[in-house]
This record gives structure tokens, sequence and C-alpha cells, in this order.
């Protein structure tokens, strides 16, 4: 799992004691004696020290992100799987400070900060995802042949370009986000027609995740095979905000995020706390 600084580091295993030597004589026997026997509270210091020391230095890598947000979700669950050291720095609220724009115009979460960018900075969940295991070489997580990549990244747009959409229409009046303008949901249109509006979106999410299945799975455990990928992590924490509309998944679909998340455990059970925790508020407070 992946160390942040939001989780206290792990003392590194103190350091076996070194036995003297049987072949050693005369002084060389004195002497490795006398070291062994050095009390323990300087070795505890020296220990104290040096997890100071590493729990001091700074992680490579910054993350940006809101803890409701499935798009924030799928990075931070990469970062954990793949065993990036890196902090998380919850930025709700602040996205259109001076100083965040002043990095990001876009505005957007989440957002990694990291040195070999040429701007510093990189936006958008898929792109940061490749980024770093095209930089950490986690062909695991994003395969390196064409033919597989091709399809990881065929599933990620095509998530992002259609299923997305369809989710954040149906789930955003749910959650309590703002939604896109242009849209029904932004306009001031009659509450019933928003409602239509979503009922649509709802409907439409069938056809896309069953595409996930038929075709991108196509009888494998994951879109990457025998294991998650990057489209899988993407694809389970999209699925995650359905459970704000209460919407029937398919059984296929509740095995596969069961599956992800018992593969990945903590890296993957950790984020979706957040979103969880997030969605059950809400419906708390639609409830009271």
């Amino acid at each position: 799992m992946a160390k942040t600084t939001t989780k206290s580091a792990k003392k590194p295993a103190a350091k076996a004691a070194t036995k003297p030597s049987a072949k050693a004589s005369g002084a060389s026997a004195k002497s490795a004696t006398k070291a062994a026997a050095k009390p323990a509270a300087k070795a505890s210091a020296k220990s104290a020290r040096k997890t100071k020391a590493k729990s001091g230095k700074k992680p490579a890598l910054t993350l940006s992100m809101l803890k409701p947000s499935v798009n924030n979700m799928s990075v931070r669950v990469f970062a954990r799987a793949a065993g990036l050291d890196h902090s998380e720095t919850d930025v709700w609220g602040h996205t259109r400070s001076p100083e965040y724009m002043a990095r990001n115009p876009a505005h957007l979460t989440p957002m990694i900060e990291d040195k070999g960018l040429p701007r510093g900075v990189l936006w958008e969940s898929c792109a940061i995802m490749q980024y770093l295991a095209n930089k950490h070489g986690l062909e695991k997580l994003y395969p390196k042949a064409p033919a597989k990549r091709a399809m990881i990244d065929s599933a990620m747009f095509y998530l992002i370009g259609t299923l997305y959409p369809y989710v954040a229409r149906a789930t955003y009046p749910a959650l309590n986000f703002p939604q896109y303008a242009g849209e029904v949901g932004h306009s001031d249109a009659p509450p019933d027609k928003k409602a239509e509006a979503q009922k649509a979106a709802i409907t439409a999410i069938a056809e896309p995740l069953e595409v996930f299945h038929s075709f991108f799975r196509n009888g494998k455990p994951f879109i990457g095979g025998k294991n998650p990928s990057i489209a899988d992590i993407r694809l389970a924490a999209t699925l995650e905000f359905l459970a704000a509309i209460d919407y029937a998944l398919p059984q296929w679909a509740k095995e596969y995020m069961a599956a992800i998340e018992k593969k990945l455990g903590k890296a993957y059970a950790e984020p979706a706390a957040d979103v969880r925790g997030y969605i059950a508020y809400v419906k708390s407070q639609a409830a009271a």
C-alpha cells in the first residue's frame, strides 16, 4: 500500500545484533563481546533518529483531491495499489483559490504535482494514472504491449466519454453536485423536466455498462486480464456513485466490484470508504 502523509510512517525494523565470531580471539573477541553488550538504549536512540529522518522526508508525489469524488478515488486507489510514496491534500473548497488556480487554471481535481512534468502539475484521472504507470514501469496496471494497452485506453476513453456522462446526469442531483452547463439539470427547467432527464440518463447506463461486460472483459476477471488495470480502477470507482440512486447493478457488476476490492485490499477499500461515507451522509440528510 502506498505511503501517505496522512498515516504514520512505519518504524524500520531494528537491525539484528551482530554475534561475535566464533573464530575471534584475544582482543578481537573481547571487542566484539563489548560491542554486543552496549546498552539497548543507545541502539534505540539511534533507531529513533533514523526513523525521524525517514519520516521527515518529503514524498516525491503530491496529490490534491476531493474525498467524495469517484474521479479522485481512481487516482487515490491507483497510488496505493502501485505502492507510490505520496502525500494527499484535501482541497475541498479551495480549488478556486488564487493559489490553486495559479497552478491549475482548470481548477480541477485530482491533480498531481511532480517534478518531471513540463508545467509541474497534471490533472484528469486517466492521464495521471497513465503518466505514473509509464514513469514507474507499472506494466501490471498498464500493459506495455500496444494491443493490450490500446484496449485499456479504449475502455477508459469510452468510460469518460460515454458511461460517465450518464452516471453524472443520473447521480449528481442526488449527490448535490453542480451539474454541467447546457444540460437540463443545470437549467431553469421545471422540476418534472429535470426528473425526466435524470430518469433518461439512468435508463441509458445499462447499454455502455453491458459493453464493459461483454466486450472489454470478454470472459476475463478484469479488463486487464487476471489483474485489475487502470481501466478497472476507473470503472469500479465510477460504479460506486450508482449507490446514490440505489441503481440495480447487474450481478456480474456486483461480483466484479467485489473482486477488485478483494484483489486490491486496503488500496481500494480506504478511498472507497470516503465515497461511500459521503453517499451515506447525503442519503441520511435526504431522509431527515
